[in-house]
C-alpha cells in the first residue's frame, strides 16, 4: 500500500534540529519546504492500487530522493548511504536524525513501478507543470537543439567474447537450445566461463578460433530457425545472428562456403558493442572521435536554459540522427518557434518540416564541397523546378530525372570548364534533395544576412552549456548506469527535471497561495 508523510514531526526531526545548516536556495532546502507540493501523494496513487500490506516510502520522499540521486549522479548504494548519513538529505526528505534509511533495492523497486505505469515520466511531468505555472517560457519563441554521446554502462566486447556470450545467452533463454548446442557446436566448450585456451599471439590460431565460433553460431541459428520463439528467446537468437554477421567476413581467398572466416577489416555502421546491453552502439561524434554508448538529444529555450524536450536513442541509425529527433521535438511544440541548430541539423528534411509548420530555421548550413578544389559547387548550377531542368556554369541544360538526378555525362568531355567542375570520367552528376529550394535559400540567407549569423552566434551556443550540465558533473563526464534505451531515457528525463528545477530554484522558485512563482 502507499505510504504517506505524517503531518506531525518526529522528536529527532532533522529539519527542525539542523535545518538551519542547509544553505538557503539549495535543492535540499527547497525540497525540505516544498516536496509535498511538488510531488503530492495523489499523483502516485496508481503505483499502489492495493490498500493492503506494508506502507511504502511516501511518494514525496522517494520522488525527492530520485531527483537528488540523478542530480548528484549517485549509484543506488551511494544514494541509500547519503539518505542514511547525510544531514542535507535527511532535511530534504523529512527524515529523523536516527532514521536508518532504506535498502538500495528500494530504488530499483520504485523505478520499475514507474516504468511499468501509465505515466512513467511523472517526475519530469511534475517539473514541467512548475515551469508552465511560473510563466518563465511565456512569450519566448526560441528553441535550440543539440545532442551528445553518453558512454554506456558496459565494457565494449571484442568479437570472440560477443560470439561466446551470445551462444551462452541462447543456451539460457531458448528452450531446447542446450541439446542443439551439444549437437552442432564444436568450436568451444560453452559451459566454461573462461576464454578459449589458444595461443593468442598466433594469428593462425586466432583465425581458426574465429572460424569455429562463427560456424557454431551459424549452425545454431540454422538448427533453431524453425522453432517457434517469442520474447527473450526470440531476441536471444536474433542477437546471435546479428553478432555472427556484424564482425565476420570470409577469410582471404574464401567465399564463406568453406567455413573459413576472419574478423572484418572494417567496423559495421550499426555495431552492437556488447551482448550485455544490445542497445549500446558504436558511433562517431566526429570523423576523429569514435565513441560507444547512447545519444542524448535535447531541446532548450536558449535565454533561460530551460530544457523543453529530451530523448535518449541508440547512437546509430538514421531514425536516431540529430535532425530526425529534432523533427519529433518540432511536432511536440505549439505555436511558431525559431529553431537554432548547428550544421548537423541543416538537412532538407528538417528544414522542410520547420517550413511546413510555419516555424523559422536559424540553422547553420552544411558546407558545400566541390569535386575539384576551388571549383564549382552545386550552387553554381541553376535549378528550374518548373521546367524540371538544371543548367551548368557553361549553360548546358539537362533534365531532372524522376529520382531528382541531373546527369551531364558525355557533354562534359568537350566542356571548356571541365577542369573546374569534375574529375569523373563519366562527367558531372547533380543529385537534388526534394527540398533543394530551401537548402539553396538557407545558404543564400546565411551569406547575405549578417543579422541571421549574429542571432545564431548569440543564442545557439547557449544549448552547449545545457548539454554540458546534462553530460557532466564537477568536471567529470558522466557514464550511464543503466542498460537499454528505455531505462536510460527515463534517467535523462529525471536528469533534465532536476536541472530545470535547480534552474528555477536559482530564480527564487516558491509555492505560495497554491501557485508556483518566481522571485525574478
Amino acid at each position: 500500500m502507499q505510504g504517506v508523510e505524517r503531518g506531525d514531526r518526529e522528536l529527532l526531526d532533522a529539519e527542525a534540529l539542523v535545518g538551519h545548516l542547509v544553505p538557503a536556495g539549495s535543492m535540499f532546502a527547497f525540497l525540505a519546504g516544498h516536496r509535498r507540493n511538488l510531488f503530492p501523494d495523489g499523483e502516485f496513487e496508481d503505483l499502489f492500487p492495493s490498500g493492503k500490506g506494508r506502507p511504502s516510502i511516501p511518494a514525496s520522499v522517494m520522488a525527492s530522493i530520485l531527483v537528488l540521486q540523478t542530480l548528484h549522479d549517485l549509484s543506488d548504494r551511494e544514494t541509500a548511504e547519503a539518505a542514511r548519513c547525510d544531514l542535507r538529505w535527511k532535511v530534504a526528505t523529512g527524515m529523523a536524525l536516527d532514521d536508518k534509511g532504506f535498502d538500495p533495492s528500494t530504488l530499483v523497486y520504485w523505478r520499475k513501478r514507474l516504468a511499468t505505469s501509465g505515466r512513467p515520466h511523472r517526475i519530469n511531468d511534475a517539473v514541467r507543470t512548475v515551469v508552465e505555472e511560473t510563466g518563465i517560457l511565456r512569450g519566448r519563441r526560441k528553441r535550440a537543439v543539440d545532442s551528445t554521446i553518453l558512454a554506456d554502462a558496459v565494457a565494449t566486447q571484442d568479437t570472440i567474447t560477443q560470439l561466446i556470450s551470445a551462444i551462452r545467452r541462447v543456451d539460457r533463454q531458448v528452450p531446447g537450445a542446450a541439446e542443439q548446442i551439444a549437437k552442432v557446436c564444436t568450436g568451444h566448450d560453452y559451459s566454461r566461463p573462461d576464454k578459449p585456451r589458444i595461443d593468442w599471439d598466433d594469428p593462425a590460431a586466432r583465425d581458426a578460433l574465429v572460424s569455429a565460433l562463427v560456424n557454431d553460431a551459424n549452425a545454431l541459428v540454422a538448427a533453431l530457425a524453425d522453432t517457434e520463439l517469442e520474447g527473450d528467446a526470440e531476441f536471444a537468437l536474433a542477437l546471435l545472428a546479428l553478432v555472427a554477421g556484424q564482425d565476420a567476413e570470409p577469410a582471404e581467398g574464401s567465399d564463406g562456403t568453406d567455413g573459413r572466416w576472419r574478423i572484418a577489416r572494417k567496423v559495421a555502421p550499426d555495431r552492437v558493442v556488447s551482448t550485455v546491453d544490445p542497445d549500446a552502439r558504436h558511433t562517431r561524434k566526429s570523423p576523429e572521435n569514435r565513441r560507444d554508448g547512447y545519444r542524448a538529444h535535447v531541446a532548450a529555450e536558449p535565454e533561460t536554459g530551460i530544457v523543453t524536450d529530451e530523448k535518449v536513442t541508440t547512437a546509430a541509425g538514421t531514425e536516431n540522427s540529430d535532425p530526425a529527433v529534432a523533427e519529433e521535438f518540432l511536432d511536440a511544440e505549439d505555436g511558431k518557434r525559431a529553431w537554432y541548430g548547428d550544421s548537423a541539423y541543416g538537412t532538407g528534411d528538417l528544414r522542410g518540416g520547420i517550413d511546413d509548420a510555419g516555424h523559422e530555421a536559424v540553422i547553420k548550413p552544411k558546407p558545400l564541397r566541390a569535386p575539384v578544389e576551388g571549383g564549382f559547387t552545386v550552387d553554381d548550377f541553376t535549378v528550374d523546378e518548373q521546367a524540371g531542368t538544371v543548367t551548368c556554369p557553361n549553360d548546358i541544360t539537362r533534365p531532372i530525372s524522376r529520382t531528382r538526378v541531373a546527369t551531364f555525362g558525355a557533354l562534359c568531355r568537350a566542356c571548356s570548364l571541365r577542369a573546374q567542375c569534375t574529375t569523373s570520367k563519366t562527367g558531372r552528376k547533380i543529385v537534388l534533395h526534394p527540398r533543394d529550394d530551401l537548402l539553396r535559400q538557407a545558404r543564400r540567407d546565411w551569406a547575405d544576412k549578417p543579422e541571421l549569423r549574429e542571432s545564431y552566434r548569440t543564442f545557439r551556443p547557449n544549448v552547449e552549456r545545457v548539454i554540458s550540465q546534462i553530460a557532466s558533473r564537477g568536471g567529470r563526464r558522466l557514464k550511464l548506469r543503466y542498460l537499454g534505451t528505455g531505462k536510460n531515457n527515463a534517467w535523462l528525463k529525471r536528469r533534465t527535471a532536476a536541472l530545470n528545477l535547480r534552474n528555477l530554484i536559482g530564480r527564487g522558485l516558491t509555492h505560495t497561495a497554491g501557485a508556483w512563482t518566481l522571485a525574478t
